[in-house]
């Protein structure tokens, strides 16, 4: 098992001060930025952060039943999903969501990164690349081949984001085949 999955925190030193944002104000020490695997004692930030990502993103967030199923796929034995949240201090500002899938031409696992996200005061600050950092890190720790994602047409700041970090666009389409349909 690896240090991430016994629930280790990550420790990253925020290398900022510029005086934007709530978190600035805080003492360096404070400054701080843990990553953690979402516990039972996080999970209702770590909703309320999928629940900010549905604002941004302009969409319904997810129904009591959505999120019950998020609970019992995320803290069981066998998780469906892995979720890390980034913490200042007592307060969830980040979350990431990932899974692994596998690659057939490649024959090793592919780490997916289904959200990542940052309540907005905290934008910025290094964070959201803190957060990326961790999932790369794990994707090595995981012997993955590759990470993939997905990037909404209008959000030019992710695009540009995951370019910087060298990640390509690639020309596939994107389908979604809902359980109504099947």
């Amino acid at each position: 098992m690896l240090p991430v999955e016994q629930e280790q925190e990550t420790r990253w030193a925020q290398d900022f001060l510029s005086g934007k944002g709530p978190i600035n104000a805080m003492a360096k020490e404070e400054n701080a930025l843990i990553i953690k695997k979402v516990t039972r004692e996080t999970f209702d930030a770590f909703l309320n952060l999928i629940d900010k990502l549905a604002e941004f993103e302009k969409l319904a967030p997810p129904d009591k039943e959505a999120k019950r199923r998020l609970r019992a796929d995320c803290l069981s034995k066998k998780p469906k999903y892995e979720a890390y949240v980034g913490l200042i201090g007592e307060k969830c500002v980040a979350y990431v969501i990932c899974f692994f899938t596998y690659s057939s031409f490649l024959a090793l696992q592919t780490l997916f990164l289904e959200d990542i996200f940052v309540l907005n005061d905290y934008r910025r600050q290094g964070i959201g690349k803190k957060m990326f950092n961790h999932c790369v890190e794990l994707a090595k720790r995981k012997g993955c081949g590759r990470i993939e994602f997905m990037v909404l047409k209008w959000n030019k700041t992710a695009q540009k984001f995951y370019e910087k970090r060298k990640a390509k666009r690639l020309e596939w389409y994107f389908y979604r085949l809902v359980n109504d349909d099947f």
